[in-house]
């Protein structure tokens, strides 16, 4: 199978979230190299925080968070801000989380680095307390 890649960390950073938009697992792990210095900091009680570094981890991430997300109901990217191979995404959120039925928005700041067109750093910063809350019976 080939991996296409991007010309630029923003094209990288764009894909990324297309393909996380569109649910193509498959297409989405492709954007990633094989080891990934993956970090999500937050509260154990949330089930997509921590570091990752595998595909089987990542892929565990993204089937995780589509089983806890019950819905969507806003996500934006305000901005994309890159240099080199290092981008930030600035925007926010809103999801319903299934198991308590509760609200969880945010507002995010996603730390990507990319090598030859592909993921290499995924730093993930929201509002921890926020997700924890949510997740909270």
């Amino acid at each position: 199978m080939s991996v296409t890649t991007f010309a630029t960390t923003t094209e990288t950073i764009q894909e990324f979230f297309a393909r996380f938009g569109a649910g193509d697992l498959p297409a989405l792990l492709e954007l990633f190299t094989e080891e990934v210095d993956w970090n999500v900091p937050g509260s154990d009680t949330v089930p997509w925080t921590g570091r990752r570094s595998t595909k089987d981890e990542l892929t565990a991430f993204f089937v995780s968070a589509g089983e806890e997300v019950e819905a969507t109901e806003q996500f934006e990217v305000d901005r994309i801000v890159a240099e080199g191979d290092t981008g930030v995404a600035i925007g926010r959120f809103t999801h319903v989380i299934r198991r308590t039925g509760k609200k969880f928005s945010s507002e995010f700041a996603l730390h990507i680095a990319v090598a030859d067109g592909r993921i290499r750093l995924y730093h993930m910063f929201e509002d921890g307390l926020a997700a924890a809350e949510a997740f909270a019976a």
